[in-house]
């Protein structure tokens, strides 16, 4: 066999793994889930333990579906959610919460515990809030590490290493500590266009003692994603992984931005790199832009400089819960414990058969008349963009005394549209600062069925284009491997050489009066949910 590339995902509920050829075409996947524990106070970890175990798994299972040998694979490549590992020293993993639990040393991107820190820290008028939409984000790691020095000191002090996630697996995988250029200048405040931690911010904020350190706990050396990292896969890994030891492994990227990288490069006649918006539609919703020169977008993260594709500024937007908010919304309903258990006859998920149910009765062309006078704000963890209101939570409104699918349909429709009508004020927001989007390209599980996609199109009001690969998120990742293994020499050459847009869905013209209308009444219920939250 020829040689290959491994890409490997790590998202809020799983591990991915997806060995790819040199034309990006998928030889084989695996997945495993991962341990999640939710409380009170927002709080939500993961065990970094547990998270290399379901990555073990997934690259084994990838490599014997694919029935390849390990000496084919010529480089890898991560990704995984924005989230924050804490290690003592040597490497052990330190409790981050009340349980006291020293496995549960993550604390999970959409945990919100730090709310009141991001408050404060955006209080401050920091130079570098400018660099992140103006306002900084409880999703981010700088209020997460404000919490931990305020609540649990001893675990801050006596920390070894505060790592995003993505960096913590380079570093299990390699023992080298460089960060990504990603990951730090998307969720820490690194400047990557000046080189720079801001010192100054770190010590205004109430973190100085990581300033006074020379940042050597949170980064000293930064890489663009791809970059090969010194002494490729260690023996102890490859033990794990049942690979080749010594194999490049790349710096890696964020979830979204590997999504991001398998799309927007895409050949195909939709767009271009810069009138491109990548939608990675999975437990949350992230969109992404890429811009020759920095826009300053309030409310939606960025600019930040190479962070996505080298030599690019990235605006980076989206909701907390996107596929996690349907989900959330169509289990309240009475008929969704039937519709579950219909839907694991079929070996689907909730959503998916929804999706089918929705198509069986007409589909997207038949949306106004499925979802009839239901309305959903579906923000049931705060708007990340383009308000940046964590406090933002969602409304439904229309609600009849009817319990049958049909209803359970209607409310899946509506909760579809609003997300939809969420990308459009993002788009909005950012064609007001110059940015020019005519096509959005999605991938992630919940961008699957066309049904979404045409929705998503006709809320947007935008084409709306899918990769031509099944896994575009893995693709994306496997694209760093490629380059860390020297055989594509840039992320640009390998965007272009191993992805391709496939289905291509337009607004249906005849709902465009009906999706302004909705619109103009999301917009209304927005409004109500800030004033009645000052009541």
């Amino acid at each position: 066999m020829s040689r290959t590339y491994l890409g490997i995902d790590v998202g809020t509920g799983s591990a991915r793994a997806g060995l790819f050829d040199q034309t990006g075409r998928m030889l084989g996947s695996d997945k495993a889930d991962i341990l999640l524990w939710r409380e009170t106070g927002d709080i939500v970890e993961q065990s970094s333990d547990d998270i290399w175990r379901a990555v073990c798994h997934s690259v084994r299972g990838a490599l014997r579906k694919a029935g390849a040998a390990p000496e084919t694979v010529a480089g890898i490549g991560f990704d995984a959610t924005c989230s924050l590992v804490v290690l003592g020293e040597g490497g052990r993993p330190r409790s981050v919460g009340p349980s006291g639990d020293p496995s549960r040393n993550i604390i999970v991107w959409m945990d919100h515990r730090a709310v009141d820190q991001t408050r404060r820290i955006n209080s401050t008028g920091a130079k570098v809030l400018d660099y992140i939409g103006g306002t900084i984000s409880p999703e981010m790691e700088t209020p997460k590490l404000l919490w931990l020095a305020e609540n649990m000191p001893g675990t801050f002090n006596d920390a070894w290493q505060f790592m995003d996630l993505t960096d913590f697996l380079t570093w299990r995988a390699t023992g080298s500590l460089a960060r990504s250029i990603c990951t730090v200048t998307c969720k820490w405040t690194y400047l990557a266009h000046e080189h720079r931690w801001d010192a100054d911010y770190f010590r205004a904020i109430g973190l100085g003692a990581l300033a006074d350190e020379r940042f050597r706990r949170i980064g000293e050396a930064i890489v663009p994603g791809g970059t090969a990292l010194a002494g490729g896969l260690s023996a102890e890994a490859a033990a794990d992984l049942g690979l080749t030891a010594g194999t490049p492994v790349a710096a890696g990227l964020i979830d979204a931005h590997a999504g991001g990288v398998g799309t927007v490069g895409a050949r195909g006649a939709a767009g271009t790199v810069e009138s491109r918006m990548a939608y990675v539609f999975g437990t949350s919703a992230c969109t992404l832009t890429t811009t020759k020169e920095p826009a300053f977008v309030p409310g939606v993260w960025g600019p930040y400089h190479s962070a996505m594709v080298p030599g690019f500024w990235l605006n980076e937007g989206g909701q907390s819960a996107a596929g996690a908010a349907i989900d959330h919304l169509v289990q309240m309903h009475p008929h969704s414990a039937e519709a579950t258990h219909a839907a694991r006859e079929r070996g689907q998920t909730l959503a998916a058969w929804l999706a089918a149910e929705a198509a069986a009765r007409g589909g997207a062309a038949k949306v106004p008349e499925l979802v009839g006078g239901v309305h959903v704000v579906p923000e049931f963890l705060g708007n990340r963009a383009p308000f940046a209101d964590p406090d933002a939570r969602a409304l439904i409104a229309g609600i009849s005394m009817e319990t049958g699918i049909d209803s359970l349909v209607a409310l899946y429709l509506a909760g579809l549209c609003g997300l939809g009508y969420g990308a459009r004020q993002i788009v909005h927001a950012q064609r007001e600062k110059g940015i020019a989007i005519d096509t959005i390209v999605v991938s992630g599980g919940a961008a699957q069925s066309p049904l979404v996609r045409q929705v998503l199109a006709d809320t947007t009001g935008l084409a709306v284009a899918a990769s031509s690969s099944p896994e575009p998120v893995l693709l994306g990742s496997a694209m760093l491997g490629a380059v860390a293994s020297g055989d594509r020499t840039d992320l640009a050459r390998a965007m272009e050489a191993m992805s391709a847009l496939g289905e291509i869905h337009r607004p249906q013209p005849a709902l465009a009066g009906w999706n302004e209308r909705r619109f103009t009444a999301f917009e209304a219920l927005q409004k109500v949910g800030r004033s009645i939250r000052k009541q």
